[in-house]
C-alpha cells in the first residue's frame, strides 16, 4: 500500500473540508443539535392531558372525583357537559384526549350495594400515548376508591374503556402517516437541494442563462419532476398502507392526496432555499438533513408526543411542516374528518409554502441574473 499517496489524499480532503466553511459549520453543529433534540424529545411521560367530563347528574361524589383530576398537574379539564352529544366533535377536532363519562346514579351506587360505573373514552390514534392516558386516569380513580374504603364499608368503582379511532391499538396506524411525511421530505427537500447544488457546483446552471427562460421558470422546471415523483410516492405509500398494513381510510383519499401535494410543495421550496444558500453539494445535503430529517422525526409528533416535551421546546414544533401534515394525515385516515376541521393545518402549510417559495425565488434570482 502506498501510504504517502494515501496520506496526501487524506490531507487534500481535509483541506477541502476546512475550506468549505458551510460544510464545516454544519458538521460541527449537527452533533450538538442531535444531542439537544434527542435529550429533550425522548420523553415517555405525558403531561397536560385534556380531559372532558360528562356528568349527567352532578353531585358531591362526581364533583369530588372531578376535583381530584383538576388538582393534578397531569390533567387539564377542557369541558364539562351533561350529555355525550358534544363528545364526538371534540375528539374528531383533536381538542380532547380523554373523556370521563359518569353513570347517572354514580353517587347512589357508591353508597349502595351496587358498584358505581364510569366510562373512560380515550383518543387512541396514538396507541402508546393512549395507553398512558388510560393508566393515569385509572390511577386517580383507584386512589379515590382507596380513600373511600373504610372498615365495614367497601366501595367498588367499575370502569369501562373505549379506545377511539384505533380500538386494536395497532402501532402501524401511528407510524404510517409519519412515514409518508418522512418519505416526501426525502424525495422533495433533500433530493432537490442535492440536485440544484450539483448543477451550481458543476457550472451547468449558468448555461441556462443563455436561454429565454426567466429565473422563476428555471426553478419551476427543476422542481416539477420531483413534484410528480412525490405524487407517485404518495400513491405507492397509501397502497402499501392499505394492502400490507391494513391502515384504515375513513376519510377522503382525494383530500389526502391534495394535502400531500401541498406538503410536498413546502418541502420542495425548502430544498430550493437550502440549495440557494449553500455553496457546495455536500453542504446542501448536510444542511437539508439537519433542517428536515431531525425536526420531522423528533419534533413533529411522529414518534414522541409533543405534549411530553418541555414547554420551551413545544413552540418550535409549530415551524415544523411535518407536524401539521401528520395531524392532517391521521385525521383523514383514522378519524375520517374533512377540511372543515383541518382548515387551520391546511392554512399553516399554505402560508409556509408561500413564504418558502418567495424566499427561495429571491435567493436564486440574484445568482441567476
Amino acid at each position: 500500500m502506498n501510504f504517502n499517496a494515501l496520506r496526501a489524499f487524506m490531507v487534500k480532503e481535509l483541506r477541502h473540508i476546512l475550506r468549505d466553511r458551510q460544510t464545516l459549520t454544519v458538521l460541527l453543529m449537527m452533533p450538538l443539535v442531535q444531542v439537544i433534540l434527542f435529550g429533550f424529545a425522548l420523553r415517555s411521560d405525558v403531561r397536560n392531558i385534556r380531559l372532558v367530563v360528562i356528568d349527567p347528574t352532578p353531585d358531591h361524589a362526581t364533583l369530588d372525583l372531578r376535583n381530584r383530576f383538576g388538582a393534578t398537574s397531569t390533567f387539564r379539564i377542557v369541558g364539562t357537559y351533561q350529555s355525550t352529544d358534544s363528545l364526538e366533535p371534540l375528539f374528531r377536532a383533536g381538542r380532547a384526549d380523554v373523556a370521563l363519562v359518569f353513570d347517572p346514579d354514580f353517587a347512589s351506587h357508591l353508597n349502595g350495594s351496587e358498584p358505581a360505573r364510569l366510562l373512560i373514552a380515550v383518543d387512541a390514534s396514538d396507541p402508546n400515548t393512549g395507553t398512558t392516558y388510560l393508566a393515569y386516569v385509572r390511577t386517580v380513580i383507584q386512589s379515590y376508591q382507596a380513600e373511600l374504603n373504610q372498615p365495614g364499608r367497601q366501595v367498588e368503582i367499575v370502569t369501562q374503556t373505549r379506545m377511539r379511532f384505533n380500538p386494536t391499538l395497532e402501532s402501524v396506524n401511528l407510524f404510517v402517516p409519519g412515514l409518508i411525511a418522512l418519505v416526501l421530505v426525502l424525495v422533495s427537500a433533500l433530493m432537490t437541494a442535492i440536485s440544484l447544488s450539483r448543477e451550481k457546483e458543476r457550472g451547468t446552471m449558468e448555461v441556462l442563462l443563455v436561454s429565454p427562460l426567466r429565473p422563476q421558470q428555471i426553478i419551476v422546471g427543476k422542481v416539477l419532476p420531483y413534484l410528480a415523483l412525490a405524487f407517485a410516492n404518495v400513491i405507492t405509500a397509501l397502497i402499501a398502507a392499505w394492502a400490507v398494513f391494513h391502515v384504515p381510510f375513513r376519510g377522503s383519499v382525494s383530500l389526502l392526496l391534495a394535502e400531500s401535494m401541498l406538503y410536498t410543495l413546502v418541502s420542495l421550496a425548502l430544498g430550493v432555499l437550502v440549495a440557494a444558500r449553500t455553496s457546495s453539494q455536500r453542504a446542501a445535503m448536510l444542511t437539508a438533513m439537519l433542517a428536515t430529517m431531525l425536526p420531522n422525526a423528533l419534533l413533529s409528533g411522529m414518534i414522541f408526543p409533543i405534549a411530553s416535551m418541555p414547554s420551551w421546546l413545544q413552540p418550535f414544533t409549530y415551524i415544523v411542516p411535518a407536524r401539521w401534515f401528520i395531524l392532517i394525515a391521521r385525521g383523514i385516515m383514522l378519524k375520517g374528518i374533512g377540511l372543515t376541521l383541518l382548515w387551520r393545518e391546511t392554512l399553516v402549510l399554505s402560508i409556509m409554502a408561500l413564504l418558502l417559495l418567495a424566499a427561495a425565488m429571491r435567493s436564486f434570482k440574484p445568482r441567476l441574473e
